[in-house]
């Protein structure tokens, strides 16, 4: 609870407010009624909900005020965002209960535990059936969807000061946390650009701009990131806290509240039947559990003749869903889907005018819907919870596997990294404790974990390890497949022996190794294959060492014997530094502490393996210093996942230019111009000064559209121009269609089935890697999973070298594709590189940094940032 010292001035605050005409009986039933001694939100913000844009500080407040006025409620905070605003939950029950909160957590989780008996665990004479039920009332993942914000302060107060015997009832059977802002950083933006741009009396044209907020807009975080897909990966500190708490809880009923577009209507769950049900959960959840959880939205809504939909559009494939997620954890995860103001009030063709507190009213009766359902069906969620882990642990033993082996013998910080995430999801892992083989790979123990299939836990691991390939419909609301050790590009392999090779179980999520380095007289080696060499890099580098990097594969002599370092690997000769050899120390030193990577001391220039610590093979690392494009017209997803990567892991500053300033950039200033999707069209206008940039010696890195656009306009003189859609072999297209049939007729409502059959919506593919070129560099395997969600089909680059990342004839590895696209896809580059003059255009084909956890292939981008001026055709002189 927070302290009388934080409180003080709020609760001063609510008095000196001045008194505003009460609009609850528009949001609340009829006849509900309240207690005198809590404000409403209202009274608090001293304004009327819906006639401004409630900013998250002031919901914070609220939800404080509330914990400070009534003994049935208590607040905390679970968390920061990047931008430090907490992360608010509100617990609201009973006095009773609140005293006893922590002992109810710790019944509900023994009466769920399929390990012991149902009443296991419970005091003496106490049962499951007595318990509260658990329920999670989350809002606003999306910070432009706001009117989920004010529905939540309606809702606490609601379930704080209500009076009367069905509250009463509802506080002593459940416990309701509270959380009003799931992207508190989103929620702000939007919520100025609406309140800036707020007209009195309200406009309700959507050309007005108010409804038309700027680049990059609320949606996401601050890295513009979409935490509606972050459950699963837990790319952002949002999301990890989240789980966290949800994993200390593990609610029977969890919200989650959107928006959509003003011309829609409003939409609860059940989804779409059969395709849009993820199918590792149980059937019932959707055929039985929500439908009888709708009857009372449904209630809800009519009584206020609002319009709904229902069984359409949205899906629960994706466990990184917030209405997915959960009911991985014997949960029912729920979305709801409001039309949307975006702002204060819009035209609508479904609605003539629609406002924002008729948005807020409907999300707020569903919300009060949801909390009587959770009540009634408190015990049917209880045992279909504790059943949910107990056929786990059947179906886990039952499965094609008994568990996964995974490892990398060479990169221990992505062996770090996924631990994490495993340890995270409370996925149970084991270190490996004898030799092993799968999928084509050795595994030994110190490098390799075993996860097991039976464990509670297994519809979540099953989902990080399994690749798929059979599907219920062939159209996705996002993607189709999201295999984690693929993204991670960690070697791994399914285990079919009864007996698995278990070792000690990891307890917790690995911490930093602390690396000692010992001190050398000639120079430092640091092996590239260790993704935590990159960060480390960039330490060296900002602290002014000259390092050079590895072209081929070299044998060192160290203090403790001859040690291998693949391409790529760093050295830091201590004689050509301008900082005296205590200083290298303390920096080298230091980068290993940081990033737990490990720098060895070369004994002497001369190798017993490969080239001398002295030879033209080691060449000079530049630091290199970027421009990356960004504004309208940009994909703020893309451009968020780069600067996350460079700014949170590789810690490496660049420079964010918005589309409109690039007539003042220095271009001699730079050595690297990323281009991510969208950014192209910024240099429509200025293409000739970008190729005599590139020319002169500058490095671009252009991804998706912004590489089909630089192939197009000839910046690659090897690479020809693709189309959206365009084939690989555009005659051996044109021959193919010569043959066809005419296409059978069609209903029209089939266009959206088939046409949606035929794209790419994201899907995991093998691609050949050349570990030879510099872009190759720290990969110690051909075999590279890439991310494909696009039509972009390329030919392979005309010279011989310039292919790096090409799919195999037979590349599908996870995720829907129809048989067209299959066959289109076989052969097709992901990754190419050309020379342009003196500089070098590297094509990213599909997107390296997908979502911030494809960190498989991250290191093609790095690479291209730091030795990109080093690529050339072999033959060319360097």
């Amino acid at each position: 609870m927070p302290s009388r010292s934080i409180l003080l001035p709020l609760l001063l605050a609510f008095v000196a407010m001045p008194a505003v005409g009460q609009n609850l009986d528009y949001f609340f039933p009829e006849g509900t009624t309240f207690d005198d001694g809590i404000p409403s939100p209202q009274e608090f913000l001293g304004y009327e909900i819906g006639s401004f844009h409630t900013r998250h500080d002031r919901i914070v407040s609220y939800m404080q005020v509330l914990a400070a006025l009534s003994d049935r409620a208590s607040y905390q905070s679970i968390g920061m965002t990047y931008e430090h605003r907490p992360m608010p939950v509100l617990t609201v029950t009973s006095r009773q209960n609140l005293a006893e909160l922590e002992n109810i957590r710790l019944r509900h989780l023994a009466s769920i535990d399929p390990a012991g008996s149902p009443g296991e665990g419970l005091p003496a004479g106490s049962t499951p059936e007595g318990l509260p039920a658990i329920v999670h009332l989350g809002y606003g993942v999306h910070g432009n969807e706001t009117s989920s914000g004010e529905a939540a302060m309606l809702t606490a107060y609601w379930l704080v000061a209500g009076t009367g015997p069905e509250m009463d009832t509802i506080r002593s059977q459940g416990v309701f946390h509270i959380e009003p802002a799931l992207n508190p950083d989103g929620r702000d933006r939007h919520t100025q650009w609406a309140n800036s741009n707020r007209a009195q009396p309200f406009v309700a044209d959507p050309l007005d701009r108010e409804h038309n907020e700027v680049w990059p807009g609320g949606r996401t975080n601050h890295y513009w990131f979409d935490l509606n897909r972050d459950w699963l990966p837990l790319v952002n500190p949002e999301s990890k806290a989240r789980i966290d708490f949800h994993h200390a809880w593990k609610a029977q009923v969890v919200t989650d509240y959107h928006e959509m577009g003003a011309n829609s209507s409003y939409f609860f769950e059940p989804s779409e039947p059969g395709g849009s049900w993820n199918p590792l959960l149980p059937t019932t959840l959707y055929t039985d559990i929500t439908v009888g959880f709708s009857e009372y939205w449904a209630e809800a809504l009519d009584k206020i003749g609002s319009l709904y939909f229902t069984r359409e559009v949205y899906d629960n494939t994706y466990p990184g869903y917030g209405s997915t997620y959960p009911n991985f954890l014997g949960g029912l995860g729920l979305v709801f889907e409001q039309a949307s103001s975006r702002g204060h009030i819009q035209e609508s063709t479904h609605h003539g005018v629609l406002t924002f507190p008729f948005a807020i009213r409907n999300h707020l009766r569903t919300s009060l819907g949801t909390v009587r359902a959770a009540i009634d069906k408190r015990e049917e969620m209880r045992e279909y919870q504790r059943a949910f882990f107990a056929t786990a642990l059947t179906e886990g033993a039952a499965y094609r596997a008994t568990g996964w082996v995974f490892g990398d013998e060479h990169d221990l910080a992505a062996n770090r990294a996924f631990l994490d995430l495993l340890a995270r999801h409370r996925i149970e892992t084991f270190e490996l404790a004898s030799r092993v083989s799968a999928g084509g790979r050795e595994f030994r123990p110190g490098s390799a974990w075993v996860v097991p299939a039976r464990q509670p836990m297994y519809r979540l691991a099953r989902s990080v390890f399994e690749r798929t390939e059979e599907f219920a419909d062939s159209v996705f609301y996002d993607a189709s497949t999201w295999t984690v050790s693929l993204a991670f590009d960690i070697p791994d392999g399914e285990l079919t022996t009864r007996t698995l090779p278990l070792g000690s179980r990891v307890e917790a999520a690995p911490t930093m190794p602390v690396q000692s380095v010992t001190r050398s007289k000639l120079a430092y080696l640091m092996d590239w294959r260790d993704s935590a060499a990159m960060p480390a890099l960039q330490d060296l580098q900002a602290a002014g060492l000259r390092v050079e990097a590895a072209f081929q594969p070299f044998e060192a002599m160290t203090p403790t014997g001859p040690v291998a370092f693949g391409r790529g690997s760093i050295s830091v000769p201590i004689g050509h530094q301008t900082l005296d050899a205590d200083q290298v120390f303390e920096v080298v030193s230091g980068a290993a502490r940081r990033h737990g990577v490990r720098i060895h001391a070369a004994t002497s220039f001369m190798t017993p393996e490969g080239p001398d610590l002295g030879s033209g093979s080691f060449r000079p690392v530049r630091a290199p210093r970027i421009l990356i494009p960004m504004g309208e017209g940009v994909s703020s997803y893309e451009a968020g996942q780069v600067w996350h990567l460079l700014d949170q892991r590789m810690h490496l500053p660049v420079t964010k230019v918005d589309v409109t300033d690039l007539g003042r950039v220095k271009w001699a200033d730079f050595d690297v111009l990323v281009l991510v999707g969208g950014a192209e069209g910024a240099f429509e206008s200025r293409l000739d000064d970008l190729k005599a940039w590139i020319s002169g010696g500058g490095t671009l890195v252009a991804q998706r559209s912004a590489a089909a656009w630089a192939a197009r306009n000839e910046l690659t003189p090897n690479v020809a121009a693709p189309g959206i859609g365009a084939p690989v072999d555009p005659e051996a297209e044109k021959k193919s269609k010569e043959a066809e049939e005419p296409p059978e007729r069609q209903d029209y409502d089939q266009a959206s089935e088939i046409s949606g059959a035929q794209s790419i919506g994201g899907s995991i593919w093998e691609a050949d890697l050349d570990i030879t070129h510099p872009l190759g560099f720290g990969y110690t395997d051909r075999f590279l999973p890439v991310w494909r969600d696009h039509s972009y089909f390329f030919a392979p680059s005309q010279s011989p070298y310039g292919t790096v990342a090409q799919l195999t004839e037979d590349p599908h590895l996870s995720g829907y594709v129809s048989d067209r696209n299959r066959q289109r896809l076989a052969g097709s580059p992901s990754a190419m590189a050309d020379r342009l003059g003196r500089g070098t255009v590297v094509l990213l084909v599909d997107n390296t940094n997908f979502r911030g956890y494809w960190r498989g292939t991250n290191r093609l981008f790095i690479n291209a940032l730091f030795l990109g001026n080093h690529i050339t055709a072999p033959a060319e002189p360097r």
